[in-house]
């Protein structure tokens, strides 16, 4: 089935209106990757260590085949006495009696290890800032399910955005003389540089 002139402007103008936002944040996010070295970051970070109360660890089932994760009842003391939030339902493991559950996120990172005999607990947080957090939306790191949905429809609009535009060029190339040369240097200029410059 043939495609028309107006289709394809219209597939065009959709998908750029999809794609108008998060064209952007890849755009700037790219750069401040490409020069993470040079921009200044002073991580912060949050520590705490103390003692669980005794009478919160009694019921929890702490044996080796028991699912590692933080009752309900300790996320509710971790939030209230340190503004420490645990997602509910988020695995950790169990090192003989002690548990430990890893918190990494967008832009940082954080721990949490709670000795089941003595009560003792270190929690550590650190925060990157927000560059380092917009760099990770843009490497999908640590960013959960939504955000990797969020960046498979992305793509997939990007795709139609430039498959719908080369159209677009193919079709009204008669009229701009210089549409092909300019195509071929956007071919040539990051192959060259591919084949040249990296090793």
């Amino acid at each position: 089935m043939a495609i028309s002139l107006g289709s394809a402007r219209q597939w065009h103008w959709i998908s750029s209106a999809v794609c108008l936002v998060g064209m952007l944040l890849f755009a700037i996010t790219g750069i401040t990757l490409n020069h993470a070295g040079e921009i200044p970051a002073e991580p912060q970070l949050v520590s705490h260590e103390s003692v669980v109360p005794v009478e919160l660890l009694q019921g929890w089932d702490t044996g080796e085949d028991a699912p590692p994760v933080l009752p309900r009842v300790l996320r509710r003391w971790f939030a209230s006495e340190y503004r420490i939030f645990i997602p509910g339902g988020r695995s950790g493991e169990w090192d003989s009696g002690e548990f430990y559950l890893a918190m990494p996120r967008p832009g940082g990172d954080a721990w949490l290890s709670v000795d089941t005999q003595t009560g003792d607990f270190i929690y550590e947080s650190t925060d990157r800032g927000w560059i380092a957090y917009f760099n990770d939306l843009h490497k999908g790191r640590d960013t959960g399910t939504a955000w990797r949905w969020f960046l498979d429809v992305f793509s997939v609009a990007c795709i139609i955005f430039c498959l719908s535009g080369f159209w677009l060029l193919w079709k009204q190339s008669s009229q701009r003389v210089s549409t092909w040369p300019i195509t071929a240097l956007g071919v040539l200029i990051p192959l060259v540089i591919a084949l040249v410059f990296i090793h």
